[in-house]
């Protein structure tokens, strides 16, 4: 995210009628792929509507403490400075929401609206005066901290194994929390890595729910 100032299992076969399998017959990692691979074309054809107009969308970042700005919660996601800007968020974006969709698309969902909302929310409450807070990093930085936490909340093994793996890949990011290159947002990494903690946790409230159950037991009453 960039801070600019304005002086910046395999599914089921097809059937034998030829109709495609719909939506919910697919296997979960294909539905992953094609939801957070549509998301990112959809943020090139955005980058490509900017350059056309001018870059006029790209103003309507979240602007702090204006209320004007707090569109920019909605619309600052999907919104980037320039070509190299969108190519840089790619990867990571590509890699690390596919990894949260894979938990369920449902729950993956619900985690990207957990981040955008806290991100957006905590970049307008403590951002630069006169800034325009843009790029998709707020996301990447919360499915990062998503990825890295749930499975402590939960007491997952397979999930911390995830986080442990997501972590040596993409833990040099975590840097990026802190204040540093002029007209990068800082603010945006950071709540949008607390919007990851904060998803993990509501989102986990189910397996805490159970581990507790089984660890009171079945009671008797005599």
């Amino acid at each position: 995210m960039t801070s600019s100032f304005d002086s910046s299992r395999f599914g089921s076969p097809v059937p034998r009628g030829g109709t495609t399998p719909s939506p919910k017959s697919r296997p979960l990692w294909l539905q992953s792929a094609i939801l957070v691979g549509g998301f990112t074309m959809l943020l090139y054809v955005i980058e490509i509507v900017d350059v056309l107009s001018g870059e006029r969308l790209e103003r309507n970042g979240v602007e702090p403490r204006s209320i004007d700005g707090l569109w920019g919660i909605l619309f600052a996601p999907v919104l980037h400075d320039d070509w190299a800007h969108l190519f840089a968020n790619t990867v990571p974006l590509l890699v690390l929401g596919f990894l949260v969709l894979l938990s369920g698309i449902a729950r993956g969902l619900a985690a990207t609206g957990i981040v955008w909302v806290v991100g957006g929310l905590g970049t307008w409450l403590t951002g630069g005066t006169y800034s325009n807070h843009i790029g998709a990093s707020v996301l990447i930085f919360g499915w990062l901290a998503y990825l890295l936490v749930r499975g402590i909340f939960a007491r997952s093994i397979g999930q911390i194994l995830v986080g442990v793996v997501v972590f040596v890949v993409y833990g040099g990011l975590l840097w990026g929390v802190l204040p540093s290159a002029p007209g990068v947002s800082w603010q945006g990494h950071l709540f949008g890595a607390v919007g990851g903690v904060v998803a993990a946790w509501l989102l986990s409230s189910d397996a805490r729910k159970q581990r507790n159950q089984k660890a009171v037991g079945p009671q008797s009453f005599g």
